[in-house]
């Protein structure tokens, strides 16, 4: 696997200086963030941040992503030409050799918490979600109560935009999925890209909206909406994990042996009641994922592309962007590190005691 690192570009208090003492890491995973919603991501743009990446001794492994206009989710007439412009962001992409590409569709919110500072017993700062707080958020005055979406909508964009998805079922929003990947697809297939869904967080309906990338089934009938190696998945365990339904493993074993995870978020996530959990350090013990089973299952089908440390807290004194700071992500990505080094070896000795067992016949 290649170890990699979310970059928020130059004004990313976590610099790629930063980042290069992490031992470990040799990709970036980054994105234009200037760029409207549905116009084409200039091919200049993406070059420019190639080049700076490359020049700190990295490589641009994934995008994180191209949003998906809320037109292409909702079926509008207007979708062709947003889908258009989503298809040569893609072939601009693939002309630059980025690799692979990290998207979503979920409805309206991207990841979803109420709380962007909730402290831990050990003093530090996470992210936390409780469905019951997010219930009491009243959207009519837009999204200033929902923490991270402060300035995303206007009262009455959003209210429009409500509206708009009460009249869209679950199978809809399906049917919606699989246009757009019926088109986009093929494109990415050509530019060389490949493309990975990323599953709802939480993984359930919020505030009435439908949301359909939430479990195993969900997955597999993703992947056969278009079945090509192209049309694959981004396997996030925090997002997954939420829901202790979901076996991550077993998940990780099916699709990964199909060669359809294109990409690895790693993150542990600690359930504390119903559609409640915050997030928590990487390592098993301290949440409701158990990693080492989760690297355990990639390790097995020999995965070989970019996974990073997902989400972090907030430890040290350190401020800065909600999630996305530096040091507890560092150590996320040097134990994740850990854990697969330890995998190799133990593989090895065991090829190794096992070749020994079998010329001497011995148990010993």
């Amino acid at each position: 696997m290649q170890m990699t690192f979310r970059w928020y570009g130059t004004n990313d208090p976590v610099t790629l200086a930063k980042i290069k003492q992490i031992p470990g890491v040799s990709g970036i995973v980054s994105a234009v963030y200037d760029v409207p919603v549905g116009e084409v991501w200039p091919v200049e743009r993406l070059r420019r941040l190639k080049n700076e990446i490359d020049d700190n001794g990295f490589t641009l492994r994934v995008v994180e992503s191209i949003p998906v206009h809320e037109d292409i989710k909702l079926g509008r007439s207007t979708r062709d030409r947003f889908i258009d412009n989503y298809c040569q962001s893609i072939q601009n992409m693939g002309g630059l050799g980025i690799p692979v590409l990290c998207y979503n569709f979920m409805p309206v919110f991207d990841w979803t918490r109420t709380d962007l500072a909730f402290q831990l017993a050990d003093g530090s700062l996470t992210l936390s979600y409780d469905h019951e707080s997010l219930a009491r958020i009243d959207l009519s005055k837009g999204t200033g109560e929902l923490p991270g979406w402060a300035t995303a909508y206007s009262p009455s964009e959003l209210q429009s935009l409500l509206a708009a998805y009460r009249e869209i079922s679950e199978e809809q929003l399906w049917d919606n999925l699989g246009y757009f990947l019926e088109r986009v697809v093929p494109v990415a297939a050509a530019a060389n890209v490949v493309m990975g869904i990323h599953p709802d967080d939480p993984p359930w309906p919020i505030f009435g909206l439908p949301r359909i990338i939430t479990n195993e089934a969900a997955l597999q009938r993703v992947l056969n909406l278009v079945d090509h190696h192209a049309n694959g998945l981004t396997f996030c365990t925090g997002s997954l994990g939420a829901d202790p339904v979901n076996d991550l493993p077993r998940m990780i074993r099916r699709f990964g042996k199909a060669g359809r995870i294109h990409f690895a978020h790693c993150r542990n996530v600690k359930i504390t009641g119903n559609k409640k959990f915050h997030e928590s350090p990487h390592p098993s013990a301290d949440g409701s994922v158990d990693m080492f089973e989760v690297m355990k299952a990639y390790h097995e089908f020999g995965f070989r592309g970019p996974m990073r440390p997902d989400h972090g807290r907030m430890i040290w004194g350190e401020t800065g962007r909600p999630g996305y700071g530096l040091y507890d992500r560092a150590l996320g990505a040097v134990y994740l590190q850990g854990l697969w080094e330890a995998l190799e070896k133990m593989n090895n000795q065991n090829f190794t005691l096992t070749n020994y067992r079998d010329e001497h016949g011995t148990q010993n």
